[in-house]
C-alpha cells in the first residue's frame, strides 16, 4: 500500500474516535440520563458519562489502528 493512503487511513483512524466521542457525550444523557435532572447532576453520573466515552473512543481508535497497520504491514 503506497505512504499516502497509510497516513491518510492513519488521521481518519485518529479523527474518528474524536467525532464519536462527541457524539456518544451528546446522546449518553438522552440513553441513560432517565430524564431526572437531580441524578444527571451527580458526581456518579458524570464519572460514568467520561468514563464510557473515553472506553468507546479508546475502542474505535485501537481498532482504527489495528486496521492501519495490519493493512499497512502487507
Amino acid at each position: 500500500m503506497s505512504n499516502t493512503l497509510t497516513i491518510i487511513l492513519g488521521i481518519v483512524a485518529i479523527l474518528l474516535p474524536l467525532v464519536v466521542g462527541r457524539i456518544y457525550w451528546k446522546k449518553f444523557d438522552h440513553y441513560f440520563g432517565r430524564g431526572d435532572e437531580a441524578y444527571m447532576d451527580t458526581l456518579e453520573y458524570f464519572l460514568k458519562k467520561i468514563g464510557s466515552t473515553i472506553l468507546v473512543a479508546f475502542i474505535i481508535l485501537w481498532l482504527g489502528m489495528s486496521l492501519v497497520f495490519s493493512v499497512s504491514s502487507s
